[in-house]
C-alpha cells in the first residue's frame, strides 16, 4: 500500500475499505488484506493529527509567550 499525499487522501480511503469490507460479498481473505491496509492508515492518520496537533501547541505557546496573558 503506499503512503497517502495528505490525511484527507488517507481518511477517503480508510472509508473506501469500510465500505467493502461491510459487503456481505467480500471475501474473508480480501477482507483480512483490506484490514492490514486499514490499520496503516489509521496509524498514518493518528501520526498526522499528532504532528498537527504539536504545531498548533506550539503556536499557541509561542503566542502566549509573546503576549504574556495568552489570546
Amino acid at each position: 500500500m503506499k503512503q497517502p499525499k495528505s490525511f484527507e487522501e488517507g481518511m477517503q480511503r480508510l472509508q473506501e475499505l469500510l465500505a467493502v469490507m461491510q459487503e456481505d460479498t467480500t471475501p474473508l481473505a480480501q477482507s483480512v488484506k483490506l484490514y492490514a491496509e486499514a490499520a496503516s492508515l489509521i496509524n498514518y492518520c493518528k501520526k498526522t493529527l499528532d504532528d498537527a496537533k504539536l504545531k498548533v501547541d506550539e503556536i499557541d505557546a509561542e503566542l502566549i509567550g509573546k503576549t504574556g496573558d495568552g489570546v
